[in-house]
C-alpha cells in the first residue's frame, strides 16, 4: 500500500490543519478512514455528513451536547480521549495530528506503535515526549513526517542525504508582527494586536506563541528530535516574507532550502504523499518581483528563544514545563489577566520552581505537564 493510497485519519478536524487537510485529501481522492475534534460542534458534524465512512471521535462535551450532536451526524460517535487514541492506532492509515496542546502526545505515540505514517502538527508531542514519540517510533516501525512548514523544509531538503554532512540547519521565523518592537513596548500589547499574524493563518496559541517567538523556541526543540541534531547545530533567523521555509547548510558549502508561498497545504500534501508529488491548490510563486530579506533575531525583546534553546538543551522534563506553562500563560494573555511580556516570565518561573526528572513514558509526561500547569496557574493567580 503507497502512503497516498492510505486512508487518513484526521485529529484535530475542525481546526485550522483539519480543515486545509480535508482540502488537501479532496483533491488526492483519498479516504477519509475518521475524525476527531474537541467540541461537538456543528462543522463537525458537516464533515461527518460528507465522509459517511469515516469514524467520529469527540473528546469534549456535555452528555446534552454530545446526545444532541449525534443527533445530527445520523449516526454512531465515539466519545472520549481513549476513542481518540484508538483511532489514532487505526492500522493502515496516515494520521494527520493537527490536535492543539498535550492531548495530542498518546495518539502520536498510538499512530507510531500501529506502524502508521504520523503526518505531525502537534508540536507538543515531541516538545513535550520526544524520547517517548522516539521510542513509539522504533517500536511500531512506522513513520513520521512533520507538518510545520519549517520542518517539512528541512524533511525535504534532507532526502537523500546523510547526516554527517549537515552543518547546521537553519529555522525561519517571520518575526511576527512585533518584529522590530522593543522591550517596553512589547508590555503594551494587547491580545487583538497579537492575533494579527502578518503572513500566516492559524489557531490562537500558535499565534500568540508565533508573535513571542516561543513558536520557534518549541521548533527547535522539536528539530532536534525530529533530525537527531545537536542543539549547537540548529539556528533561527527572521525572514518575514516567509518564503523560505527553512535551510539546510551542508559541510562542503552547500545550501538546500525549500521555498514557496505561505501556505500549509503544501506541507500537509507532502507528508500525504512523500516521496511522491502531486499537483496542489496551492498558488505558484514567482521569483520575478520578489524581495527576500533576513535578519537577526532580537533576543533581549523576545527572551523566549533563548529559553526554549535551555530547556531543550537541559532534557528530560524540561521541555514539557516549558510548553505546559507556555500554554497556561497564553490562555491568561488571550483572558487579559496578564500583560503580553509576563508570558515568558511566567514559564522561566515555571522552570525554576518545577522539580526536574527523566521521563520514560506518557504517563511521565502527563504528570509533569499536570504539575507545570498548576505552577504556572499558580504564577499566573499571582500577577493578577
Amino acid at each position: 500500500m503507497t502512503s497516498q493510497s492510505r486512508p487518513a485519519v484526521i485529529l484535530g478536524a475542525t481546526g485550522s490543519i483539519g480543515t486545509q487537510t480535508l482540502e488537501v485529501v479532496a483533491g488526492l481522492d483519498v479516504e477519509v478512514a475518521g475524525v476527531a475534534a474537541r467540541r461537538p460542534s456543528e462543522e463537525l458534524a458537516a464533515i461527518a455528513r460528507a465522509h459517511p465512512e469515516a469514524r467520529v471521535v469527540v473528546t469534549g462535551g456535555s452528555s446534552e451536547e454530545r446526545e444532541q450532536f449525534r443527533a445530527m451526524v445520523g449516526r454512531d460517535v465515539d466519545f472520549g480521549t481513549e476513542a481518540m487514541v484508538d483511532l489514532a492506532g487505526t492500522a493502515g492509515t496516515t494520521v494527520v495530528n493537527g490536535v492543539v496542546g498535550s492531548a495530542g502526545l498518546r495518539a502520536s505515540v498510538a499512530a507510531l506503535e500501529a506502524g502508521n505514517r504520523l503526518a505531525l502538527a502537534n508540536k507538543e508531542s515531541l516538545v513535550a515526549g520526544g524520547p517517548v514519540v522516539l521510542r513509539a517510533l522504533e517500536k511500531g516501525g512506522g513513520e513520521m513526517i512533520p507538518v510545520d512548514s519549517e520542518h517539512s523544509a528541512i524533511y525535504q531538503s534532507l532526502v537523500g542525504e546523510e547526516r554527517s554532512g549537515v552543518r547546521r540547519i537553519l529555522l525561519t521565523a517571520s518575526g511576527g508582527p512585533f518584529r522590530g518592537w522593543d522591550p517596553e513596548s512589547l508590555s503594551t500589547v494587547t491580545p487583538e494586536q497579537a492575533l494579527a499574524h502578518p503572513t500566516w493563518d492559524m489557531g490562537p496559541r500558535i499565534t500568540i506563541d508565533s508573535a513571542t517567538l516561543f513558536n520557534k523556541g518549541l521548533e527547535v526543540i522539536e528539530a532536534h528530535f525530529l533530525f537527531g541534531l545537536d542543539y549547537d547545530l540548529i539556528d533561527v533567523v527572521v525572514h518575514p516574507q516567509s518564503v523560505l521555509h527553512s535551510v539546510v547548510e551542508f559541510v562542503d558549502g552547500s545550501w538546500k532550502g525549500h521555498l514557496g508561498h505561505p501556505d500549509m497545504r503544501i506541507p500537509i500534501q507532502y507528508a500525504l504523499t512523500a516521496p511522491a508529488r502531486m499537483p496542489s491548490p496551492a498558488t505558484r510563486f514567482d521569483f520575478a518581483g520578489s524581495t527576500l530579506t533576513f535578519e537577526e533575531v532580537d533576543r533581549k525583546a523576545f527572551s523566549a528563544l533563548d529559553l526554549s534553546y535551555a530547556a531543550g538543551r537541559r532534557g528530560g522534563s524540561a521541555p514539557a514545563v516549558l510548553n505546559a506553562a507556555d500554554e497556561v500563560a497564553v490562555a491568561a494573555f488571550l483572558q487579559d489577566r496578564i500583560g503580553f511580556t509576563s508570558i515568558p516570565r511566567i514559564v522561566e518561573l515555571a522552570l525554576e520552581q518545577v522539580e526536574h526528572r527523566e521521563l520514560n513514558d506518557v504517563d511521565d509526561v502527563a504528570e509533569v505537564d499536570r504539575e507545570a500547569r498548576a505552577v504556572a496557574a499558580s504564577l499566573v493567580s499571582g500577577a493578577c
